[in-house]
Order: structure tokens, then C-alpha cells, then sequence
């Protein structure tokens, strides 16, 4: 099954399961991690949903049963941030929505093990809703460096569909108390993780080349 353009699994799965796995092979073997890497990027940005396919296939000549949404999910909080998603501009506001970007995502990654308890996970949601909200402020402090007007209004438009996801985000909680569906969580808490990393790229592009 390919999974469609709009599922956040499709641009997670490299980055969040595959990298990782390549950074290790890097230290052994530099050279072929590096091809490796080289090509399963060019691959995955020709043909969005080509690691999902590629690892659900070896999933299922493995005869395994995986939730890949949950261990998605679950393995972000274990993965270091790589350079695509972070800022090497040294100004504070860079610096600081570094920061905020990871901890927005580790928060997110401690769902699937706190679902299910009521009280720890109500917490929970307070911390992502802080998190959200402090994520939308450093993004408007580094907006104010971006020089070009069509710079700043591709950051405005990340930003608002970033809020669009946010509510979503807030919609299937509602749901989820109401119905007990911690799947559909999941896929929303990866659709805020995958918008997340949409700023920091858009950071990156639109203020590293000036």
C-alpha cells in the first residue's frame, strides 16, 4: 500500500527511522553511508512515500505486525536533531527556536506511552499546548530577519498551516476523549511533528542564503 501525499508518515519515515540508521553505519563505514544517504534522499524527494514502502515491505517479508504510526511516533523522542531541521544562524531567536522545535517534537513522541493514563497524559497536553504556543512566538521573532517580503510570507504561510495543524491536533483530542481512538492521535501529533520540521526548512531557506 503506498500511503498518499498528505499522510505525515510519508515524510517521516527517512528521517526519523532510516537516518538514524545510517548515522550509525557512518561509523563504519563513511563512504557507503554517505551513498546510501545520497541516494535514498534524491529517491525519497523524487517519490514521496518511498522509505514507507520500502519499509513496510521488509515488514512484511519479515511476517511482522507494526503499528508504524506509534513507533514513528515513539522513536522521535530517541533521535538526536539532524542539520536539515535546525538553524545555524548564532543569533538568540535561531538559537531558541532550535530548542523549542525539539521540544515541541520530544514532548509529542511521549504519547503513545502516556495515552492511556488519564492524569499523566491531561499534563501531557498542557506541555504540548505550551510548547505549541512558544514554537509560534520565537517563529515570529525570526521572522523579523528575513529580508524579502516573499521570504517572510513563505514563513507566514508554514506558520498558518502549522496553526491549522495545531487545531487538528486540539479536534482529535476532543475526539479521542469522547471515543477512545489513540491511533488518530497519533496521526496528528505526526502531522505537527512533519509541520514543525516544514518551518525549520523554511527557516533554514529563506534566511541562510542571505
Amino acid at each position: 500500500m503506498t500511503m498518499g501525499e498528505e499522510s505525515p508518515i510519508n515524510h517521516l519515515v527517512y528521517p526519523v527511522l532510516l537516518r538514524p540508521i545510517l548515522d550509525k553505519l557512518e561509523r563504519r563505514d563513511a563512504t557507503a553511508a554517505e551513498a546510501l544517504k545520497t541516494s535514498l534522499s534524491k529517491v525519497e524527494y523524487s517519490n514521496p512515500g518511498f522509505a514507507y514502502d520500502f519499509v513496510m515491505g521488509l515488514v512484511r517479508c519479515a511476517d511482522l505486525s507494526v503499528n508504524i504510526t506509534e513507533s514513528l511516533l515513539k522513536l522521535q523522542g530517541g533521535i538526536p536533531e539532524t542539520e536539515d531541521y535546525k538553524s545555524t544562524r548564532p543569533e538568540d531567536a535561531f538559537q531558541e527556536l532550535n530548542k523549542k522545535a525539539y521540544s515541541l517534537k520530544k514532548i509529542l513522541s511521549r504519547i503513545p506511552d502516556e495515552i492511556n493514563d488519564r492524569k499523566t497524559f491531561l499534563e501531557t497536553i498542557k506541555e504540548i499546548a505550551s510548547a505549541i504556543k512558544k514554537l509560534l512566538d520565537t517563529v515570529y521573532e525570526v521572522s523579523t530577519f528575513i529580508i524579502s517580503p516573499s521570504g517572510r510570507q513563505a514563513l507566514e504561510q508554514r506558520k498558518k498551516e502549522f496553526v491549522k495543524c495545531s487545531k487538528r491536533f486540539s479536534n482529535t483530542l476532543k475526539d479521542f476523549f469522547k471515543e477512545g481512538q489513540a491511533q488518530t492521535v497519533f496521526v496528528s501529533a505526526l502531522h505537527l511533528i512533519h509541520q514543525t520540521n516544514v518551518i525549520m526548512v523554511t527557516v533554514k531557506s529563506k534566511t541562510e542564503q542571505c
